[in-house]
């Protein structure tokens, strides 16, 4: 009696060891799946000579806005009806149209990210679980940050499956979600001085430096 609660014993925690085995064995398959598919949609945003796209911006308390993008490597230039952002790789100019104010910094990783959705083609290859699924003819991509103080604690990119390119981005900071939806995405040749302050074009402008 004794022997075959033991054996009942063994074939349970065999059972439940061989579901464990294989749950990692699909995460696993599911990380690859996903760093492929980002790895593609990375090497097409990240194209050396810059790529400019339109986007609509939606977060709970800002409220909604259209502007347009450009990105070459890790600098960028953002426009919607209320600002313009130029960031050239180490500093960034903030024009507010409201105020004709342009604040100059220098932008922690966290600031370049609300301010760039493309930041994740850099951020998925280190500190985030990966995950995969289909929605229609897109690829879902879910990223979830291993640290759990991280300010990008979550997002999701879904990324079209004949191009690979994004058709959406969203990022949750704190409890809040903010979603960009993109629209016409082209690469294209862009020359490195679009991605800094020309102050002859805004010559009434207030320069503030906060560096």
């Amino acid at each position: 009696m004794k022997q075959r609660k033991l054996q009942n014993i063994f074939l349970k925690a065999g059972a439940v060891l061989i579901a464990l085995v294989f749950s990692i064995s699909i995460h696993a398959q599911n990380n690859q799946q996903a760093r492929k598919i980002l790895d593609k949609t990375a090497a097409i945003i990240g194209n050396k000579a810059g790529a400019s796209a339109n986007f609509t911006y939606s977060h709970p308390k800002l409220g909604k806005t259209n502007g347009s993008i450009a990105i070459k490597g890790t600098k960028f230039y953002a426009r919607t009806p209320q600002a313009t952002v130029w960031f050239d790789g180490k500093t960034q100019w903030s024009y507010l149209k409201q105020t004709n104010e342009v604040n100059i910094s220098s932008p922690s990783h966290t600031q370049q990210v609300s301010m760039n959705p493309y930041t994740f083609i850099y951020m998925y290859k280190s500190g985030y679980q990966l995950y995969s699924k289909t929605v229609g003819n897109n690829y879902q991509i879910r990223m979830v940050a291993q640290n759990k103080r991280s300010s990008i604690s979550e997002m999701y990119i879904l990324i079209n499956k004949d191009n690979y390119i994004p058709a959406q981005i969203k990022i949750k900071q704190g409890n809040q979600w903010s979603t960009i939806q993109v629209r016409n995405f082209r690469t294209k040749n862009l020359p490195n001085n679009l991605f800094v302050f020309k102050s002859r074009d805004f010559p009434s402008a207030e320069v503030i430096d906060l560096r």
